[in-house]
């Protein structure tokens, strides 16, 4: 039997892996790789690697999640090294833990390499903390995007008035309806919203509004996936501390819509 690595490849920016997991990128004899991963990243495979394109569209999936499950099973049975190379962390939104469930199923041997995630790491280099002393002492990771045919399973009211900050994945294509939701459970209208479009990448893009006002912003700088929305008064200290797009390599390629 060979081993399976499920492993973080951070949220864009190459330098934002993990040691461990640049180490598994270079050990690998198969690499098993989505969309969203920083392809700097297989440059670092040894030569003959097997680079396997796991990639997902909205709408469109390049490999559907039971091929994936089957290919990491046949391969690690083939007694060779396998990545499972996943943007973000495994364990957020990454599916992860169901290719894990399959492993132990199959008694493979497995390790899990936490990557550091676009919830954290897209709003810190947007200048927006997730968490601060005076402003945010809580902070929730949800998803929002719902799985066809279920209905919407989020806690909207909890979150609404329970939750200073937070942190909203997949959920573009849902911004109007996610707005309506925070507001109609008493989160105020007048609440800073970013979002924040290829985080941590030469091409990240902040446009800033409010629960009442993001969706028309949004809909103006037509931004889309991949990004992050980030819901609460924390967004304001992007004015002050902002850095990442004042470099002068960014200051030449991006452009930002803010309006409180």
């Amino acid at each position: 039997m060979g081993k399976v690595y499920i492993v973080g490849a951070g949220p864009g920016d190459v330098d934002l892996i993990t040691v461990k997991g640049l180490r598994c990128i270079q050990e690998a004899d198969v690499i098993l790789y989505d969309r969203l991963i920083n392809k700097e990243l297989l440059a670092y495979a040894k030569p003959g690697t097997d680079l396997i394109y796991c990639g997902k569209l909205p709408n469109y999936h390049a490999m559907i999640q039971e091929t994936i499950n089957h290919f990491l099973v046949k391969y690690a049975k083939q007694g060779k090294t396998v990545i499972r190379l996943k943007g973000g962390d495994p364990f957020v939104f990454g599916r992860g833990a169901e290719e894990a469930e399959v492993l132990a199923e199959h008694r493979i041997s497995f390790e899990v390499v936490p990557g550091i995630t676009s919830g954290i790491a897209a709003p810190a280099y947007a200048g927006i903390p997730v968490t601060h002393r005076d402003l945010s002492s809580s902070f929730a990771i949800v998803t929002g995007h719902m799985r066809a045919g279920k209905s919407d399973s989020i806690h909207w009211e909890s979150l609404a008035v329970g939750i200073d900050t937070l942190a909203i994945y997949m959920g573009v294509g849902n911004l109007s309806y996610i707005c309506e939701q925070l507001t109609k459970h008493g989160r105020p209208e007048s609440t800073p919203v970013a979002l924040i479009h290829w985080g941590t990448t030469n091409a990240q893009l902040t446009i800033t509004g409010t629960l009442a006002t993001i969706v028309e912003i949004a809909s103006v700088s037509e931004i889309k996936n991949p990004s992050m929305i980030i819901v609460g008064e924390v967004v304001k200290l992007r004015e002050k501390i902002q850095w990442f797009e004042q470099t002068e390599l960014n200051q030449k390629r991006i452009k930002e819509v803010s309006a409180y």
